[in-house]
């Protein structure tokens, strides 16, 4: 037996798989399934979606705090109006707690200086009602790209990420 399937062997074999994490792996996997389930342009054509807080992920510093304001506003909106051209069947609800909802949080992965090769991109994460989540990234893209759509950047990068919807 070779050290590193000796190591994976041991490593495996010291993980604790007590009653509670042996009932949680049959309850991910019908999570799963029921997020791939859900996940068809049918389905979706006529969901309702809730669009949650919007996030950024890496330098926020990069603006000042009104800026910020702004581009998590921006955010929010673009990414309803994404899904709303998407599929115009959607129903787009504002209470979070919408029944039957598939609630998105928008996610802006910046970067971590505002230099001209430098990329940004932008995430849905889409909780389904019925369990499961599915993270959905938009295309990496340049910072300069980005800067060149002005006021329209947020529906620019968020477009992006609805093109990846089934």
């Amino acid at each position: 037996m070779n050290t590193k399937r000796l190591f994976l062997t041991a490593l495996a074999l010291s993980l604790p798989l007590g009653p509670a994490a042996l009932a949680a792996a049959p309850q991910a996997q019908s999570a799963a399934a029921s997020a791939r389930a859900s996940w068809t342009a049918e389905r979706l054509s006529r969901a309702t979606f809730v669009v949650l807080a919007p996030e950024i992920q890496g330098n926020k510093n990069l603006v000042t705090g009104d800026q910020l304001s702004t581009v998590l506003t921006a955010m929010k909106n673009d990414s309803a109006a994404a899904i709303k051209r998407r599929y115009p069947g959607a129903t787009i609800a504002t209470d979070p707690n919408a029944p039957g909802a598939i609630r998105v949080t928008p996610v802006l992965y910046a970067p971590s200086a505002l230099v001209p090769w430098a990329t940004m991109s932008g995430q849905w994460r889409m909780d389904f009602p019925e369990g499961g989540r599915v993270l959905l990234n938009g295309d990496r893209l340049n910072v300069l790209t980005v800067y060149g759509h002005g006021g329209d950047a947020a529906n620019f990068v968020f477009d992006g990420v609805a093109r990846k919807l089934p």
